[in-house]
């Protein structure tokens, strides 16, 4: 638990605890996030989303400056982003952004434009939709 780690905290050094930090606060957010999902409580699972990239940036620091214009951008959007977050193996790469299915051509189109005027580079975006997840399947 979070207050286990307080408790340990003076045993190990800054980098570990922020990390075992990250583990433990991550944990309890996908917790949160299976609830948050079964209800379609979308405005949760954002804040869910923005805190993870929070803690992925700055506890387990595995985020970039490219990664996090992302998010900032698309956060700055409007309320029709729930929430925005790197996903993948980090240090670079992707970021999923929960918003409105009727907001996704204004945020795309909010994400190029940004990013060349914030980074004077290009960005892919891509639209998908959420699967079954891992499953047993009978071949």
């Amino acid at each position: 638990t979070i207050e286990h780690l307080a408790q340990c905290q003076n045993q190990m050094d800054d980098i570990t605890y922020k990390r075992a930090k990250h583990v433990i606060t991550e944990n309890d957010r996908v917790t949160q996030a299976v609830t948050a999902l079964q209800v379609g409580d979308w405005k949760k699972m954002g804040v869910l989303m923005n805190a993870s990239h929070e803690s992925l940036r700055d506890n387990f620091e595995v985020s970039c400056k490219e990664i996090d214009v992302l998010v900032e951008l698309a956060k700055s959007y409007g309320d029709g982003v729930y929430g925005s977050r790197i996903t993948g193996g980090g240090f670079g790469g992707c970021t999923v952004t929960l918003l409105r299915q009727k907001d996704v051509d204004g945020l795309i189109r909010h994400l190029k434009e940004g990013y060349k005027e914030k980074l004077g580079l290009d960005c892919s975006c891509f639209v998908t939709d959420a699967g079954d997840g891992s499953r047993v399947i009978q071949l």
